[in-house]
């Protein structure tokens, strides 16, 4: 089977004349864009990028953002999204680790970019998409410049080649190379067609930022199905609604903190959203009433909740559209994540052990699907430790599975805190707050939130009167301002083990206390 840039080919060679994607008051057909696919591949090539490079992209969702991730297989490299909420050092050292020889960048980041020119070890290319104030290369000229077609051969993939690397931070509080192959998409997309009824009448929505892997998978769904993906600049939830109404969208993710606060715009309401036909939505737990508001705002809308990670290609479990009827006898499946697509096995094991365990039991959550990633780029030890020899995958996450097979996510078997769809590790925050001169011992922990589900609160022991605000703000200037603390508690210690290692699960016990689940 050919790779993902030759089904691009075939889109466009069957139906050149149709819309590939919209992006804002532009749009290109499938011909255009598989023409300027090779033109990137060909300005790639020119920049010395080859098989099993990376090129690094820093920008909010545009037209150049899919242009790259499909340019750059072509020659056999793969796209490495970054996060644009990330500070510049972090910023740094992703593309860092990624070795990447180009670095495309928003105008928007130009701030970002002179911040880190200067650390970056293996660039060579730095571009900027538009903007003119800024003494770096212009991405169209670059782009313009190059030949219709890369020099030689083009580059036949192997379908277990990567793909594209999305990054995922760790406990360790560095983010991993989370290596996705062109099978580790194909698999995921099929999923998709049969779980969402997509079909040539189909028009998706790229809502969510693609350095996440539900844009990511968006994006190439829209390819892989031959129909319009309508490219959302970022998760702003009027510009998303007014997108649904003007383009007929059909098929969108969401993550329940947009859904939250759609029902509560009246910019958002006064929109004709009834060409929706189905939410998708995940990446953060959901409560009932924010989705009994959704569902009251589009209630023609089928609604079905997924589960996933980023190093399993995006959704692995699924909460059919059937089983969203709060008021009916299945309700108690709402508080589930679903069930396990076709492909995937999900096995329930202790987490110290890995002895499987008993139906209705708690313990660490594995899977085993194509969607597995190949592995964390140049991690083999990580790579080993999350991904068994016969495909096992440990998610970090617990839970049990009942007799139907549904999945209850319960707990973290990892310290991860998810704060409105983002990802946040711990160790990271933590290791930011003790180069503090004024802190001696620190623990980060998740605590409830309405608005975001979650938000870091620092507990924290000092040995001056610092107050809270200089903490956070010591924080914001050297972390994402998602990651950083929202409050900040002191303790006289930290409390921990025998081993030296903090017991979260005791920080966290009083502010969880009465909580249906360990997650909010």
């Amino acid at each position: 089977m050919p790779g993902l840039t030759e089904t691009l080919r075939e889109r466009a060679r069957s139906h050149p004349d149709r819309v590939a994607y919209i992006a804002g008051d532009a749009e290109i057909t499938y011909g255009d864009f598989d023409r300027r696919a090779d033109k990137v591949a060909a300005a790639l090539a020119g920049a010395g990028v080859g098989p099993g490079d990376r090129v690094a992209i820093l920008d909010k969702n545009s037209l150049e953002y899919v242009e790259q991730l499909f340019g750059a297989p072509r020659i056999g490299a793969a796209q490495v999204p970054v996060n644009y909420r990330l500070a510049p050092d972090e910023v740094a050292y992703i593309v860092n680790d990624a070795r990447a020889k180009v670095f495309v960048v928003g105008a928007d980041f130009v701030p970002v970019l002179d911040a880190i020119a200067g650390k970056l070890e293996h660039t060579t290319h730095l571009l900027v998409i538009g903007g003119s104030d800024h003494p770096y290369r212009d991405y169209a000229a670059w782009v313009d410049a190059a030949p219709d077609a890369p020099p030689g051969a083009a580059h036949v993939a192997d379908t277990s080649d990567v793909f594209c690397q999305l990054y995922s931070s760790g406990t360790t509080g560095l983010p991993k190379g989370v290596m996705l192959t062109h099978d580790n998409y194909f698999a995921a997309l099929t999923t998709t067609n049969e779980t969402w009824s997509v079909d040539e009448t189909s028009i998706l929505m790229v809502a969510m930022p693609m350095y996440h892997v539900a844009g990511n998978m968006l994006a190439l769904s829209a390819i892989h199905n031959g129909i319009p993906g309508v490219i959302a600049r970022e998760p702003d939830p009027t510009l998303i609604a007014q997108g649904i109404e003007r383009n007929r969208v059909t098929h969108i993710f969401l993550v329940p903190v947009l859904l939250q606060f759609m029902p509560l715009i009246p910019d958002v309401t006064a929109c004709d959203m009834s060409s929706l036909r189905l939410m998708l939505y995940g990446a953060s737990p959901i409560s009932e009433d924010v989705l009994r508001g959704a569902m009251r705002m589009l209630p023609t809308t089928d609604f079905m909740q997924v589960y996933g990670l980023t190093e399993v290609t995006g959704a692995i479990v699924m909460l059919p559209a059937a089983d969203h009827d709060p008021d009916g006898p299945n309700a108690h499946r709402l508080r589930s994540a679903g069930l396990p697509n076709r492909d995937c096995t999900l096995k329930i094991v202790d987490p110290a052990t890995q002895e499987e365990l008993p139906t209705g039991q708690v313990g660490e959550i594995l899977c085993r699907t194509p969607q597995n990633m190949k592995g964390y780029w140049r991690k083999p030890e990580a790579t080993a430790a999350a991904l068994s020899e016969d495909n096992w995958f440990r998610t970090g996450d617990a839970g049990y599975l009942d007799e139907d097979g549904y999945l209850y996510i319960h707990d973290r078997v990892k310290d991860m805190i998810i704060s409105g769809g983002e990802n946040i590790y711990p160790a990271e925050v933590e290791n930011v707050l003790m180069g503090h001169p004024d802190i001696s011992d620190c623990a980060v922990i998740g605590v409830p939130d309405a608005k975001w589900g979650e938000t870091p609160k620092a507990i924290i022991v000092a040995t001056s009167d610092i107050i809270d605000k200089d903490i956070i703000d010591y924080c914001r200037d050297r972390l994402a301002h998602f990651k950083c603390p929202t409050t900040v508690e002191r303790r006289e210690a930290i409390p921990r083990n025998p081993t030296g290692k903090i017991l979260k699960r005791e920080l966290r016990a009083p502010y969880w206390e009465g909580q249906e689940r360990q997650v909010h």
